[in-house]
C-alpha cells in the first residue's frame, strides 16, 4: 500500500508540474527552418544504451532533440525541410526490450500524432528512404555542426515558459540547499550533506542536475570536485554547488558555509570580498556585457570581478588577491547546466546565466565561491535565485537554527 501511494504521489507531482507547450516545441522548429532555410535537416535523438556494462543509469534525451521535439523516448529521428515540412521517425515496437524499460510509442499507434506534436510520425526503418525522396526537391542536406550552431543560438534566449520551468528548479535548489545546511557541523561526511540535497529533490519529483559538489577545507580548491567522501572538520569552510533539473531544466547555485556555523575573522573578510565582486557583476549584466573570458575581452563580465578582487583585500604575503580567481565567473544555464556557447557572445533579454566569482588561496586553506543564476533583461538582471540566502549573518543565522 505505501509503495503504491508513493508511485501515486510521484507521478501526481510529475504531471502537476508545468511544461513547454507543443506549439512552442512547434514554433521553435519554424525558427530552425528559417535558419537553415535550402535544405533539409536530419536530427537523430539520443540512443538508449541502459545495460549492465552502463549502470541501468536513467535514459537522458539530447538536449538540441529535445528542445525541437520535447520528445524524451530514446532513438528518435527527426526531419525538418523548407517550407514547412517536419517528420518524427521512432523505433518501431520492441516488446523484449520493452519488459526493462517500458512500453514506447510506435507510429502505428493511433494516438501517434497527437501524443508527440507532429502530423506525421514513421517508424525509423523507413527513414533511408524518406530521406532520399526529400532530397529530390532539397538538393542540399545540412550537417549536424550547421544544426548545431543554429540550435544553440536558439536556445540562448529564453520564452516565458523556460524561466517559468527554471525558477521552478531553482525553487526546488533553494529547499534543497536548506535541507543540506541543516546537516552540516563537524564530524559529518560530505556525502552525507549531498545526500539531503539530493533526497529534497526526490521528494519535489525533480533530480540532480549535476552530481553535487559538497567539497570542505582543502577539497574546496578543486574545482568540479566530485567524491564528498571527507569528514567535515571543525574551523573549516564547505563549499557546497548543487542544482536541481525539474522538467528537464537545470539550475546551479553555490554558496559557501562555515562548519562551525560562523565565519573567522580572516573567513569573513574574504567572504565579503567574494560576495562584493558578485554584486559588482551583477550590475554589470545588461545587453551588450560579455562572459569573459579574458580580461581583454570588451565588457567582460570576467574582468569586473578581477578588477574587485583585485583591488580588495590582500594575501599573507600582502599581494593584492586577482591571481585568485582562476575560473570564468559565469555561463548559461537552460536544458544543460552549462548551455554551450562562447565566453564572448554578447548577452541580450531573455538569456539565462550564471555570475560565480571564488577566491581560492591554498596557502590559508580557505576557498570561497559564491554563485547565483540571473535573467538578462532590457536593462540589466534579475536575480532569480536571491530567495536563498548569501549574505555572510544570514548564513550563520540559517546554520544556528
Amino acid at each position: 500500500m505505501l509503495a503504491a501511494w508513493w508511485v501515486l504521489w510521484l507521478v501526481a507531482g510529475a504531471l502537476a508540474q508545468p511544461g513547454i507547450p507543443k506549439e512552442e516545441h512547434r514554433a521553435r522548429r519554424a525558427e530552425l527552418r528559417k535558419a537553415l532555410p535550402e535544405g533539409l535537416v536530419a536530427l537523430f535523438g539520443a540512443t538508449d544504451k541502459r545495460g549492465p556494462d552502463d549502470g541501468f543509469v536513467p535514459f537522458r534525451q539530447n538536449p538540441n532533440f529535445l528542445y525541437l521535439t520535447g520528445w524524451e523516448e530514446p532513438g528518435a529521428i527527426l526531419l525538418l525541410w523548407p517550407p514547412d515540412g517536419e517528420a518524427l521517425l521512432v523505433p518501431p515496437r520492441n516488446e523484449k526490450a520493452e519488459r526493462y524499460t517500458g512500453r514506447k510509442m510506435s507510429a502505428e499507434d493511433a494516438n501517434a500524432r497527437q501524443v508527440s506534436g507532429f502530423d506525421e510520425v514513421l517508424a525509423t526503418p523507413s527513414f533511408e528512404a524518406r530521406r532520399q525522396k526529400l532530397l529530390e526537391g532539397h538538393s542540399k542536406l545540412y550537417t549536424p555542426d550547421d544544426a548545431r550552431q543554429a540550435i544553440t543560438k536558439l536556445r540562448l534566449r529564453k520564452s516565458p515558459h523556460e524561466v517559468e520551468l527554471i525558477q521552478k528548479a531553482l525553487e526546488v535548489s533553494g529547499a534543497a540547499h536548506r535541507a543540506a545546511w541543516r546537516r552540516v557541523r563537524a564530524g559529518v561526511f560530505e556525502f552525507q550533506v549531498a545526500a539531503s540535497f539530493t533526497g529534497t529533490l526526490l521528494e519535489r519529483g525533480c533530480r540532480d542536475a549535476y552530481t553535487p559538489m559538497a567539497a570542505s577545507g582543502p577539497n574546496a580548491m578543486i574545482l568540479h570536485y566530485w567524491k564528498n567522501s571527507r569528514r567535515l572538520e571543525a574551523g573549516e569552510l564547505l563549499v557546497l554547488d548543487a542544482g536541481a533539473e525539474c522538467s528537464a531544466y537545470a539550475a546551479d547555485i553555490t554558496r559557501t558555509l562555515p562548519v562551525s556555523g560562523r565565519f573567522s575573522a580572516r573567513q569573513r573578510e574574504l567572504y565579503e570580498i567574494v560576495l562584493g565582486a558578485e554584486r559588482a557583476i551583477i550590475a554589470a549584466v545588461k545587453p551588450g556585457a560579455t562572459q569573459g573570458p579574458e580580461r581583454t575581452t570588451p565588457n567582460s563580465l570576467y574582468k569586473v570581478a578581477f578588477d574587485y578582487i583585485d583591488s580588495h583585500g590582500k594575501d599573507r604575503a600582502g599581494n593584492s588577491l586577482g591571481k585568485y580567481l582562476v575560473h570564468g565567473v559565469s555561463h548559461h544555464v537552460g536544458l544543460q547546466v552549462q548551455d554551450s556557447v562562447s565566453a564572448r557572445e554578447l548577452l541580450e533579454p531573455g538569456m539565462v546565466i550564471t555570475v560565480e566569482p571564488g577566491i581560492y588561496i591554498p596557502e590559508e586553506g580557505i576557498a570561497i565561491r559564491i554563485e547565483d543564476m540571473v535573467l538578462v533583461t532590457e536593462r540589466g538582471a534579475k536575480v532569480m535565485s536571491a530567495a536563498l540566502p548569501k549574505e555572510a549573518a544570514a548564513i550563520e543565522k540559517a546554520l544556528a537554527r
